[in-house]
């Protein structure tokens, strides 16, 4: 198995996409657990973006994935969680640079809005991509909000 631990999730929107993925995935033999929904049923992003961002803020997983239609929904919820950095990512560059950059742990996909073939690419870049350190540390340590 690879090294990194990945968890993914999905709206109904991003179900069909999340189950390509997570064969894509386990085909690469990453260690990768899906962590819901279940079917194309109707659900709401947020019951399946905040369990998401708890793995990954305890430390359960590594990076995660989350996919809604747009990407916007699941990535917003993920992001109101401590230590999470999720990039709506649409393209290999726009993947590259939030790992690259901004050292991104959730990979935030528009299920609606990239094919199949983008969603490989975009991911397999995302996993691939190490996180260059120095002036980007420097901006990531002053994201979190200081409450005084």
């Amino acid at each position: 198995m690879k090294t990194k631990k990945i968890a993914i999730v999905s709206d109904h929107a991003g179900y069909y996409l999340k189950v390509k993925l997570l064969k894509y995935l386990i085909k690469e033999q990453y260690d990768v657990k899906d962590l819901g929904c279940s079917s194309e049923e109707a659900v709401d992003y947020p019951d399946f973006g905040h369990p998401l961002a708890n793995a990954i803020s305890a430390g359960d997983f590594e990076v995660g994935i989350s996919i809604c239609g747009t990407g916007n929904g699941i990535n917003m919820v993920v992001n109101k969680h401590p230590g999470i950095r999720s990039a709506l990512c649409w393209n290999e560059e726009i993947s590259r640079l939030a790992r690259a950059h901004n050292d991104a742990n959730i990979c935030a996909l528009p299920g609606r809005f990239i094919s199949e073939s983008e969603a490989y690419l975009i991911v397999k870049t995302f996993l691939n991509t190490s996180f260059d350190g120095g002036r980007h540390q420097r901006r990531i340590d002053k994201i979190s909000l200081k409450i005084y």
